[in-house]
């Protein structure tokens, strides 16, 4: 039969990374391709105990349905943290809610402003998830390009005084993914004030944001917002387990009674147990004591990852040196194949992501690629590394 599949749906092709993810079944593989915290980050046994004690104790709160909003003693515990470990002051227009991963608050709040033809602004290069959501929403796509200290600010206003129906920039300021590049303080007012200027949105994610191993934290975005203009999304992915499925959304409360809406159509709420889970271990942990043993675990695979990309790869070839997060990016030459390059690792079982992944159209020219350091061994990083060092010499 044929299946006449939605024109919002159709133009969509899987994600390039969970492509590249089916190679990496191959236990032979090394893996530089995925985004996923490290096999020893997950506090298992933690969460072993606080789920027998959930079953003991709460098995029917687990079990049954919830308000869409989410659990309220997590919510009233991620309020209070947004404010005293984020720095974001409680505002009386805001409201927080529980969502199912920071990828369903991006998807809700879409859905909940964009139309057909209306523009999403986005640093380019920019998350695949985001940019994924946004075209299934039709959205015109426009990219303004990074620079050390984060998105360009002239090009930015410039492409706000040209596109027409802006309904949000998409930021992720923290060691942004892929770039691993950090806003500065500077160009975080800066964007600010044009979003001031020129009425409009910011969707600031967050999802890296406790993962700082080297520098000074930066204030969020959302810390500067006395007009109603953030949308800002946090996640328990990257510092929990992304298995669990939690994240939470902090913006507007006229902006959220529309994404409330919208994610009983998707989900009714998000699952309970896992919320209960999160909230126990805030309320029984060290949090800070928990963020400090995962930075100081990925600080010595990320120091790993570039001492040995410095020693292996051809000196023409660049790449960042984040302050956190998870991922590197690299960049060839101007006129490298690129994608040559990515199927020769393959073919040398060492998986990278293409940099066109990442850019507001795939065919967008481009000589970069991703690389993530939390996922491999450190065995596997020095190997593939080496791997890597040869094709980039033979490049010339």
């Amino acid at each position: 039969m044929n299946y006449p599949i939605s024109q919002r749906m159709a133009s969509l092709q899987p994600s390039a990374i969970r492509e590249i993810l089916k190679a990496t079944q191959d236990p032979s593989i090394i893996s530089f391709a995925a985004g996923n915290p490290s096999s020893d980050a997950f506090p298992s046994g933690t969460i072993r105990t606080i789920s027998d004690q959930i079953f003991g104790e709460e098995a029917i709160t687990a079990l049954q349905y919830s308000v869409t909003e989410g659990y309220t003693p997590l919510r009233e515990r991620m309020k209070a943290l947004t404010e005293s470990h984020y720095g974001i002051p409680r505002r009386d227009f805001d409201e927080l809610i529980m969502v199912s991963g920071a990828q369903q608050g991006i998807e809700l709040v879409t859905k909940c402003l964009v139309n057909e033809g209306d523009t999403v602004i986005c640093e380019d290069p920019s998350f695949i998830g985001a940019l994924n959501t946004f075209r299934s929403y039709q959205a015109n796509l426009v990219g303004v390009e990074m620079e050390e200290d984060g998105i360009n600010i002239a090009k930015l206003e410039e492409a706000l005084k040209t596109q027409k129906n802006v309904r949000f920039l998409y930021l992720i300021p923290n060691f942004q993914n892929p770039s691993g590049i950090t806003m500065s303080f500077e160009k975080r007012k800066a964007v600010y004030a044009l979003a001031k200027k020129y009425s409009v949105l910011i969707m600031e994610d967050n999802p890296y944001g406790d993962l700082r191993y080297s520098g000074t934290p930066v204030p969020t975005i959302k810390s500067l917002d006395t007009e109603g203009l953030v949308i800002y999304l946090g996640s328990f992915s990257k510092i929990l387990s992304p298995g669990l499925r939690v994240g939470y959304v902090l913006a507007p409360r006229d902006l959220l009674q529309k994404v409330i809406v919208a994610k009983q159509c998707s989900d009714v709420h998000t699952t309970i147990l896992a919320q209960l889970i999160c909230e126990h271990f805030l309320a029984e942990n060290d949090l800070n004591a928990h963020i400090a043993m995962l930075c100081g675990m990925y600080r010595k695979k990320l120091e790993l990852m570039l001492g040995e990309m410095e020693k292996a790869f051809h000196p023409a070839v660049s790449f960042t040196h984040p302050e956190g997060g998870l991922f590197v990016w690299c960049t060839l030459p101007q006129g490298a194949d690129m994608m040559d390059f990515c199927r020769k690792a393959v073919a040398q079982k060492v998986a990278v992501v293409p940099g066109n992944a990442f850019t507001m159209h795939d065919s967008d020219p481009t000589t970069s690629f991703r690389m993530n350091f939390s996922t491999p061994s450190d065995e596997q990083i020095v190997r593939g590394i080496g791997i890597l060092g040869q094709l980039t010499k033979q490049l010339y």
